[in-house]
């Protein structure tokens, strides 16, 4: 760069030189003063003064033609070596353009997409640029914070994955003696006589159900961010479907349904989990006995598990299936926001769909399911 730059200069100095020197070798056009003043001499001495003074007019004119002359040299001489000069001085800023073009905008052109790509958290994008160049150590520097960059986050993807999955690994462990305890309180609940005995037995039921609803949250949220929560759709009678909607309903608060014929997809260990969350969200705001009606609506089968509570304000329905969200009715009730989030996630990826209503008697959430060969 600079010694494109010290060329450069040294042509504009060049040219300023060979200006000067013209004008200096040609030199101011003058008359011949000393021819003039002998002419005057001699006219002033004649005795014919008319053929003096036409002499004088003469040489006079002689001399004015001669100035003209060298002064037309002059100037034809300095045109042209501008000309050329101009010509130079044009092709050397052509090439001292494209030279910055090349070797000092063309890198930073690159250096500001690279910083653009790490900004992005594009970090497997190299900076490709001339080693040997002008800015070849400071790039290859940059090159090299963004392999470290790219090192470091992936070293930070890995541990988080590992700790995630120590967690997702608990959190599975725990629910088993919780399970445990559960079903031994339920089995001394049936032998216990004494009242004082049943209600701290009941509290302890309680607390181990509240263990259980945590941990199964914390379960699904860490098997969602590792994106473990994998659909395997297959074609399922809904014959099956009722078994899983008994499943979830532990404490009997679902009253007699039926389930019209047909097949449809869906993947059941995820139903599953769509229908605990779906009920066990109905224990825990309502509490109430909870209807199952199903019917055809096009190629879905719509199952619509309403309960008898107080159901969600208007404004909130839309915002109960976003992830972590929980409405103000939520504030004294354990959960993360999760279930239905995962419930309707995981009904998508099985092309179906779920939505959240109030009704006249309570609150309601439609499950639909595609069904097979529509």
């Amino acid at each position: 760069m600079k010694k494109a730059v010290f060329i450069f200069l040294a042509a504009v100095l060049l040219g300023l030189a060979g200006s000067f020197i013209i004008i200096g070798s040609f030199g101011a056009p003058a008359l011949d003063t000393v021819a003039v003043n002998d002419a005057i001499m001699t006219a002033m001495l004649s005795d014919d003064h008319d053929e003096a003074i036409s002499a004088v007019n003469r040489l006079l004119q002689l001399e004015y033609e001669k100035v003209d002359a060298a002064a037309r040299g002059r100037n034809t001489a300095l045109r042209l070596f501008l000309c050329v000069y101009t010509g130079v001085v044009a092709v050397a800023g052509v090439l001292l353009y494209n030279y910055c073009q090349r070797n000092v905008l063309a890198p930073f052109r690159k250096l500001r997409m690279f910083a653009r790509n790490v900004a992005m958290g594009n970090l497997d994008v190299p900076l490709e640029m001339d080693r040997q160049g002008s800015f070849g150590a400071f790039t290859e520097s940059f090159d090299l914070m963004r392999e470290e960059l790219k090192k470091a986050r992936e070293n930070e993807r890995a541990a988080d994955r590992s700790k995630k999955e120590l967690v997702a690994s608990l959190s599975h462990d725990i629910k088993t003696p919780v399970a445990s305890i559960k079903a031994t309180t339920e089995l001394m609940l049936v032998s216990a006589t004494d009242e004082k005995e049943r209600a701290q037995l009941e509290r302890i039921e309680s607390k181990a159900e509240q263990i259980n609803t945590l941990i199964t949250d914390m379960f699904h949220a860490t098997l969602e961010e590792l994106q473990a929560l994998s659909v395997t759709v297959a074609e399922v009678h809904s014959t099956a479907l009722p078994r899983l909607i008994e499943n979830a309903d532990h404490k009997g608060f679902v009253s007699p349904f039926d389930i019209p014929n047909c097949i449809v997809l869906a993947d059941t260990v995820r139903l599953q989990q769509v229908f605990d969350n779906v009920i066990g969200n109905s224990y825990k705001y309502a509490g109430t006995d909870i209807s199952v009606q199903a019917d055809f609506d096009g190629p879905f089968l719509v199952i619509i598990i309403e309960d008898r509570g107080p159901g969600s304000p208007e404004d909130e329905l839309p915002l109960l299936t976003n992830k972590f969200y929980r409405g103000n009715n939520a504030a004294e009730k354990s959960g993360y926001g999760l279930g239905l989030h995962i419930s309707k996630t995981l009904l998508e990826d099985m092309s179906g769909d779920l939505k959240c209503e109030n009704r006249p008697h309570g609150f309601a959430v439609t499950i639909r399911l595609r069904l097979a060969g529509v």
